[in-house]
């Protein structure tokens, strides 16, 4: 009586024409699919499992990349077989894969519009859990000097903010600049104290001469901009009128 023998059920056993890694490196990373992708990502699978087999697993439960990008680790756990090392392994290439976008974005950017400035973070923080409070410093071209992320939390001392975003602005000798933050509720409208930071951002600046290009809030794959809705040049007029009627006498 023959003795039967196990077959491997595992990647090492496809031709090599169908293995993902094998065919990244013969097609090109863009004709593998998603799951294949996380094959070659995780690299090896687990008992019972193939890595192409946690690929699609991982895929059919949070269908994309971004909502990978967005649930914490112990939802990851939640998948028999992916420890640390895997979870991490796949959460550090959709970070390059973001960091990649943010650096297209920025590289060599004019911003001349709300628009410009949100194809830059978007990406980076729609998904954010706690407000993050970034400074966009230009030069005279309008053209990305620097960046600088100053908090995180929400914006209650007003005047705090203020300070920090003009001492920043000195610092890089900018000649304009443009504040973001982002609403973790996903809601991009403005609250108060928005409105009252660009106010007296603004009133600060006009003082220095020191433009504020805009003020942008980002929501979920929506953003808010005092600029395109005419707000900064609202207040800028605002301020020019009380300068005109403290040099009157008034």
């Amino acid at each position: 009586m023959a003795l039967r023998t196990h077959k491997p059920s595992g990647i090492a056993t496809w031709s090599e024409d169908d293995r993902p890694r094998e065919k990244l490196f013969r097609l090109g990373a863009k004709h593998l699919s998603d799951s294949e992708l996380l094959a070659v990502i995780l690299r090896i699978g687990v008992e019972g499992k193939s890595a192409i087999d946690l690929g699609q697993e991982i895929k059919a439960r949070f269908k994309t990349w971004r909502n990978m990008a967005d649930v914490d680790t112990a939802e990851w756990k939640q998948i028999k077989g992916l420890g640390i090392t895997k979870i991490s392994q796949i959460l550090a290439a959709i970070e390059i894969g973001q960091r990649i976008q943010s650096e297209k974005s920025k590289q060599d950017a004019l911003i001349n519009d709300a628009k410009q400035l949100a194809e830059i973070f978007l990406p980076r923080l729609r998904d954010e859990k706690k407000e993050s409070f970034w400074v966009v410093m230009l030069d005279g071209k309008n053209k990305i000097k620097d960046e600088m992320e100053l908090a995180k939390g929400t914006v209650n001392e007003v005047s705090t903010y203020v300070r920090e975003v003009l001492m920043t602005v000195l610092r890089g000798a900018a000649a304009s600049f443009a504040i973001i933050h982002n609403h973790p509720s996903g809601n991009p409208e403005p609250s108060q104290n928005d409105i009252q930071l660009t106010r007296e951002l603004v009133c600060a600046g006009k003082a220095l001469k020191i433009k504020v290009q805009d003020h942008l809030i980002i929501g979920d794959d929506r953003y808010y901009s005092f600029a395109e809705h005419g707000q900064i040049k609202d207040l800028e007029k605002q301020w020019e009128n009380y300068i005109h009627m403290k040099s009157d006498g008034g």
